[in-house]
């Protein structure tokens, strides 16, 4: 495996998922027009932040065991699909869940590849 697609292959489901944190992060911002006052407000932005945190956690032990990041964002895909499609908003299993599922194939072919992944040059 050339060192460019061992890189890539490495680095994109974690890069992936940090965006995909961010971009979860962006929903939790409403909570500032609420007016809740100030500790309501840090209530609430400490829910709203709590799949962000999830997503975070799951990272950091996949970082090392990627078979628990496949495992684990294809199961967080899965549970948000069945919660969003059973609301009425198919549109947003494909928002959020579709990069769930993206980041977890991208840890399952981390994981089928490591020793070439992880091999020094």
């Amino acid at each position: 495996m050339k060192p460019t697609t061992r890189q890539i292959l490495f680095w994109s489901p974690r890069v992936l998922t940090i965006l995909f944190a961010l971009f979860l992060s962006l929903f939790a911002l409403d909570v500032f027009d609420e007016g809740y006052g100030f500790w309501g407000t840090v209530v609430a932005l400490f829910m709203h932040l709590i799949p962000t945190w999830i997503v975070l956690a799951v990272l950091a032990v996949s970082w090392r065991w990627e078979w628990v990041g496949t495992v684990s964002y294809v199961t967080l895909g899965l549970v948000y699909a069945y919660f969003a499609y059973g609301r009425g908003h198919p549109e947003w299993t494909v928002v959020i869940g579709g990069p769930l599922f993206l980041i977890g194939g991208l840890f399952l072919l981390n994981w089928l590849y490591r020793k070439q992944v992880r091999a020094k040059s």
